[in-house]
């Protein structure tokens, strides 16, 4: 009775159309077909990203005949592969790009992949900044890209034109050391003089100033709660969608907030503004 109970349990958790043999074979059901903790955890933010992202897929699933989806520091892949499975392998079309830099995890995804027969599911061993990928792609995630990583993936969205793109950011250190290196004057210094403050001022001033970019060239900007702080401290979601080539005025106050807050993290400097474009 207890095995049945426990088992209704995790069915409960995953999203319908998730295979149980799946999740066994990323570790992340036991043999048994159970959940541990922090098993549970990862699944219930995949969970929320997937149904975040939905809409994003459908949209570029109904207008592409072929569109590319890319996970961005993918680890062990449990994104990528739950995304194919519950969305572009039933819909029969789509090519989905795991790019994960660690030689070990990339060639185990690759290989699961292939033993699952997902075709279009395509492991790509790499830094973000050099992946062998197609020039247009249409939506760009990451799940906990650390600290500059997380910049690689939206420069990727930039470069590439995605019409989508959601980052969930992890461990944001260098804006920190920025702050730390050239700390503001007067009393507006006193903001990151403790490194505790700095650290979270830093993360804070990072993702504000990414959603400044995303808005300046084009996106429409959502930024909210990924899951319960209970699942994940690290649980800032920034989701994008573009809707026009750039916007003057997001420039105008990401300009503003860079020369006063005086830090130019990766994805400001690697990426050339949007109001330099011509109209």
């Amino acid at each position: 009775m207890r095995k049945k109970v426990e088992q209704k349990d995790v069915a409960a958790e995953l999203l319908p159309g998730a295979d149980p043999a799946l999740l066994q074979a990323l570790h992340l059901l036991t043999r048994d077909g159970d959940l541990n903790a922090d098993a549970r955890r990862k699944v219930k933010q995949i969970n929320h990203l997937i149904g975040l992202l939905r809409p994003g897929l459908d949209d570029v699933l109904a207008r592409f005949p072929n569109p590319v989806v890319v996970d961005a520091g993918a680890g062990k892949s449990y994104l990528g592969f739950l995304l194919y499975q519950l969305v572009l392998g039933p819909a029969g079309k789509g090519d989905l790009y795991g790019v994960e830099s660690r030689p070990e995890l990339a060639q185990k995804a690759g290989a699961l992949a292939t033993q699952l027969g997902f075709s279009r599911f395509h492991s790509v061993e790499s830094n973000l900044t050099t992946a062998p990928l197609p020039e247009r792609v249409h939506l760009v995630t990451a799940l906990h890209a650390c600290d500059t990583a997380t910049d690689d993936a939206l420069l990727l969205a930039l470069k590439t034109n995605a019409d989508y793109v959601a980052v969930v950011p992890c461990c944001q250190a260098e804006v920190a050391q920025q702050l730390k290196a050239h700390p503001a004057p007067g009393a507006i210094g006193a903001l990151s003089a403790h490194p505790w403050h700095r650290r979270e001022l830093g993360s804070h001033l990072t993702n504000v100033i990414r959603a400044l970019v995303l808005e300046a060239n084009g996106y429409q900007v959502t930024v909210t709660e990924l899951a319960g702080w209970e699942h994940s401290l690290k649980n800032e979601l920034i989701l994008g969608k573009r809707v026009q080539r750039f916007d003057r005025a997001a420039q105008a106050k990401l300009d503003q907030l860079l020369a006063e807050s005086g830090v130019k993290p990766k994805l400001v400097r690697e990426f050339a503004p949007a109001s330099n474009e011509p109209s």
